[in-house]
């Protein structure tokens, strides 16, 4: 089954899913954050598209069944998908089941049994190089159409403050807070909706009011980063930009994203500071250490010099 079939049944299958939004709404009454809401949507609206494809009866919540799942997510290995992907669309219907399960739709939870692909968790996320840091700031500021300003501020808050590109496109000027000497940027509705502050660097800051003085006296409930149009811009504009500077700045290594920017933040603070996990856990707004300490783990070029190094690298 190609992408473009399951887009084809995509429309025809949300017709029948009468469920969704009282689903969603329940969600929402846990405090998960508009955009995991919007995430969970997006999956079930891939399982409903898939399940059109290759059932010939109309998709009923509660005749959804164990092997169903398990066709999905075979179907999902199949086309190539990564293990995050995998699992992530799977939590949704693990959620979903449990959901149909405390409403009685579902005489019990087909999804409990229903395994996770495995997945690699000995490695630490890969961060930019200072090199490339460098090169995706110099991009930054060499932008075109009076946006260097702004990609530059932007560029160096994801790098310097380790931002969720969410949080990033939440903000408004009165989030900042700058003097000559301390600065610190206020996240409202971090996820789980948790709220928390993060210290500035001078460079940040320089960065920040160069790119407000370009602005024509915002109000402080402006968005701090706006399109070419002056509306605030969204994550996936955002998003795009990250990419395209990646592009300019020749950054092929790793695909670039505004999360290898928070991973590049991450792993270059327990550099300069090591063992400072809590500290860092704070300043991430991560809830859990262990969620932290990904970043600890050996990268692959770590393992790499290691073996390098061994005793027995020798010929016989």
């Amino acid at each position: 089954m190609t992408l473009r079939a399951i887009h084809a049944a995509d429309a025809e299958a949300l017709d029948e899913a009468e469920w969704m939004a009282p689903f969603l709404a329940n969600l929402a009454r846990d405090d998960l954050a508009p955009a995991t809401l919007r995430g969970y949507r997006y999956d079930l609206r891939h399982f409903l598209a898939w399940h059109r494809t290759v059932q010939d009866d109309a998709f009923t919540l509660d005749g959804l069944a164990e092997y169903e799942l398990i066709a999905y997510r075979q179907h999902m290995v199949a086309a190539g998908r990564r293990p995050a992907t995998v699992n992530r669309r799977l939590d949704a219907l693990r959620r979903l089941c449990r959901w149909a399960r405390g409403t009685g739709v579902l005489a019990a939870d087909v999804a409990r049994d229903v395994r996770p692909m495995r997945t690699e968790r000995n490695r630490q996320p890969v961060g930019l190089t200072d090199i490339e840091v460098h090169a995706l700031l110099r991009a930054a500021g060499a932008s075109s159409h009076g946006l260097a300003a702004r990609n530059y501020a932007m560029a160096q808050l994801l790098l310097q403050a380790g931002l969720r590109v969410g949080e990033v496109a939440a903000l408004r000027v009165a989030d900042i807070t700058m003097n000559d000497r301390s600065g610190s940027v206020r996240i409202r509705h971090g996820k789980g909706l948790k709220a928390r502050e993060v210290p500035l660097n001078a460079t940040v800051r320089r960065a920040l009011r160069q790119h407000l003085d370009r602005r024509q006296a915002p109000g402080k409930d402006a968005a701090l980063f706006v399109s070419s149009r002056e509306t605030a811009m969204p994550v996936r504009t955002i998003q795009a930009v990250v990419t395209s500077l990646a592009r300019r700045a020749r950054l092929k290594r790793v695909a670039v994203s505004a999360h290898t920017l928070r991973h590049t933040f991450a792993l270059g603070y327990l550099r300069d500071n090591p063992g400072k996990l809590v500290e860092l856990a704070s300043l991430l707004g991560h809830d859990s250490l262990d969620t932290t300490a990904i970043y600890t783990r050996p990268s692959r070029d770590d393992l790499a010099a290691d073996l390098e190094r061994s005793h027995l690298n020798v010929d016989g």
